[in-house]
């Protein structure tokens, strides 16, 4: 189990600059371990309404902090591998290229498993963090500018076509990502990978780097952040333990919370109470934004990447 259990310290880390990684092995490796530091770095966030964190675990009766250590220690010697593929076989283009990769993500959600005695703790971080990881690989490989909006990119290239194929389609065993689907429409986390993850994109990582910039702590920064996310994002992990009103009314009260606390901050002891409160509330009503932690981890990883405003998309 990591011995390091403090945000601000996994925050402090400082990224490598892209272009100091030479040689494929050393790449991978350190942007395998900033996806590891990104898991850690989110379930270390504390307090997190609904979601397990240094307090307590949420809406959750299978799982506490521990089983998400054991969670991040077995997926991360993954995460180079996940890089690497992409490396190597960056010549394969869309559903190729993305079959190719499924084995080694089915390998890895297992290991994910087994470390936790079958308990899901980051099977959705597995697939994001998977795709992020070989997107990456690809751009190295190519010699192609590498951010965060690069990176989305080549992962919406990856997944093209993907929402369509495994969510449209008729199946009389249906999974829980089709059911949500033709029951509201909603694509999960296909259809934010299949957009390039937009919703980080759009909403979280220009908020994030905006409150860093201006000297805002990092924890606190990462919880308005995650608000901000719970605000917006159309978390099928709500919505299977709440339905449409559970989301509707998660996304109001964070919505509430920023309005109310935006001058001064998650750091303020009002603010904090009132993220108590929003906790206590959502245990009761059985509600974990769990989308939304998965892509708060990804918010944070795509914040060490360089920055060019002026990138064109």
């Amino acid at each position: 189990m990591p011995q390091l259990q403090r945000t601000d310290e996994w925050l402090s880390f400082t990224a490598l600059p892209v272009g100091e990684a030479n040689s494929a092995a050393d790449f991978a490796r350190h942007w395998g371990r900033l996806a590891y530091r990104a898991m850690l770095t989110e379930v270390n966030l504390t307090p997190k309404p609904g979601l397990v964190d240094r307090n307590n675990c949420g809406a959750h009766q299978d799982m506490a902090l521990i089983d998400f250590y054991y969670s991040a220690d077995a997926i991360a010697p993954w995460l180079p591998r996940f890089i690497e593929q992409g490396i190597n076989h960056h010549h394969l283009c869309g559903q190729a290229a993305l079959n190719n990769l499924r084995p080694l993500g089915l390998a890895c959600e297992n290991s994910m498993f087994r470390a936790t005695g079958g308990v899901n703790t980051h099977k959705g971080s597995v697939f994001s963090l998977g795709l992020i990881c070989c997107a990456l690989g690809r751009l190295k490989a190519r010699a192609e500018q590498i951010d965060a909006e690069a990176v989305c990119q080549e992962v919406a290239h990856l997944c093209s076509g993907l929402t369509q194929r495994e969510l449209c389609q008729t199946n009389p065993q249906q999974t829980a990502g089709q059911r949500l689907f033709y029951q509201h429409g909603l694509t999960g986390a296909r259809g934010e990978a299949e957009s390039g993850f937009a919703t980080v994109l759009t909403h979280a990582l220009p908020v994030y780097r905006r409150l860093i910039t201006e000297g805002t702590q990092p924890d606190h920064a990462l919880l308005h952040t995650l608000l901000v996310l719970m605000s917006v994002n159309r978390d099928t992990n709500v919505v299977s333990r709440g339905g449409m009103a559970g989301l509707q009314w998660l996304q109001q009260q964070a919505t509430d919370i920023l309005t109310s606390h935006s001058s001064a901050g998650m750091g303020c002891p009002l603010s904090q109470r009132r993220v108590r409160e929003f906790d206590a509330q959502c245990i009761a009503r059985n509600l974990s934004p769990g989308g939304s932690a998965d892509l708060l981890i990804l918010t944070w990883l795509l914040a060490q990447f360089p920055h060019h405003p002026s990138h064109k998309k």
